[in-house]
């Protein structure tokens, strides 16, 4: 495999991780804006899954080498700020 091929793939591999991050960010923000209260059991349940799914996925493609470490532990920071920022303004509003 060519170092390009293997680019194009970490590249593509980042871009799914990324979108990944980005629809569990997007389903935190309807359930704080339309549904149930960041307290609720479900809520929780369906965060921690979520984000325990993305970590594995995050795990596997450093161990494929398609992501550098610390890409990936980057994106996972990143994400949690962002709910930790959500759930604040949330908790504000009310």
């Amino acid at each position: 495999m060519s170092i390009e091929t293997l680019s194009g793939q970490s590249e593509k591999a980042y871009a799914l991780l990324k979108e990944d991050a980005d629809k569990i960010l997007k389903l935190i923000e309807v359930q704080m804006t339309n549904l149930t209260m960041p307290q609720c059991p479900l809520y929780e349940e369906v965060l921690d899954t979520q984000m325990f799914g993305l970590s594995r996925e995050i795990d596997f493609a450093i161990r494929l080498n398609l992501v550098n470490e610390e890409e990936g532990k980057a994106l996972l920071d990143q994400l949690e700020k962002q709910l930790t920022s959500l759930h604040e303004a949330s908790m504000n509003r009310k």
